[in-house]
């Protein structure tokens, strides 16, 4: 019995790094309707700037967020000014094509600069470091913290999006961008600051992947399936509903692991079709505005 409570709580606390990687999926979904089929290879792409950081300035890499996010916010912001809001408008396949070719670019840079060859960024201690609740149930310290900044992450967007200027222009220029600019809203700039914000999260969820596994150029797409499939779980433009969609995914793999080794990917998927297919539209299905 306690070995299924620990496998249950050991997908929660999984189900944190996945929500921190569909986090930015949502909110730029939210905001300009614009799905990133980049998403994964940035994440990637921010586990190679912290890989580097890391390197250069002797950073334990959970410090290396401090300097990986603004960069990454940099690269967003630049990325929505210069091309991808030539792409928006009523229909989807421009954008959807862009991001693609990024996502060539990014994997095929990457595997040009770094090889072909996995890294993993050392953490010290805090990667094996846990607390003991009980016999056979034990938590360990850094996917314990990967829920935690995934809570905290989501509750600082949650009042950034209903508690600030910035959120109220995001908000309005998803309910309307042609009226928000009417009323002098700056729809590229606050489309070139959601993006910045979206990659700053790709950030942490960059740095957090490096510390828990070995990454290399063509890990991107597995982990944009996980973010979309957290995102649809919990319900499009849902910040919370992410939270819940990565934390279902999360168990959901955990679970069909302990059955079947060979059933951990498989089982999330499953669970993925399940909600699709009885609720279409996602368990907290909220669209922001």
């Amino acid at each position: 019995m306690m070995e299924w409570v620990n496998t249950i709580v050991q997908g929660v606390l999984l189900g944190g790094l996945y929500a921190i990687f569909a986090a930015g999926l949502s909110l730029i979904f939210g905001v300009m309707r614009l799905v990133n089929i980049a998403h994964g290879d940035l994440i990637v792409l921010a586990a190679y700037v912290a890989l580097l950081v890391t390197t250069a300035l002797g950073l334990n890499p959970v410090l290396s967020i401090l300097i990986v996010a603004p960069v990454m916010a940099a690269l967003g912001y630049g990325l929505q000014r210069g091309i991808l809001n030539r792409t928006l408008g009523t229909d989807l396949l421009p954008p959807l094509l862009v991001t693609f070719g990024m996502s060539v670019i990014i994997q095929n840079g990457l595997l040009e600069i770094f090889t072909a060859d996995s890294r993993k960024l050392d953490a010290g201690a805090i990667e094996i470091a846990s607390i003991r609740l009980a016999d056979g149930l034990a938590i360990g310290i850094l996917p314990l913290l990967q829920l935690v900044i995934a809570v905290a992450l989501i509750a600082a967007m949650q009042w950034l999006f209903y508690a600030t200027a910035t959120g109220r222009a995001f908000r309005a220029t998803s309910d309307d961008p042609e009226v928000a600019q009417l009323m002098g809203i700056d729809n590229a700039h606050v489309f070139g600051l959601a993006m910045a914000l979206s990659l700053a999260i790709v950030a942490v969820a960059g740095v957090l992947l490096a510390v828990r596994a070995n990454f290399d150029p063509s890990l991107g797409p597995a982990r944009l399936i996980f973010g979309f499939e957290a995102v649809i779980i919990g319900g499009l433009g849902s910040m919370w509903g992410t939270l819940v969609g990565g934390i279902i995914l999360g168990v959901a793999q955990t679970v069909g692991a302990k059955i079947d080794p060979g059933w951990q990917l498989l089982a999330g998927h499953i669970a993925f079709l399940v909600v699709l297919a009885f609720k279409p539209e996602g368990l907290f299905p909220k669209v922001q505005g």
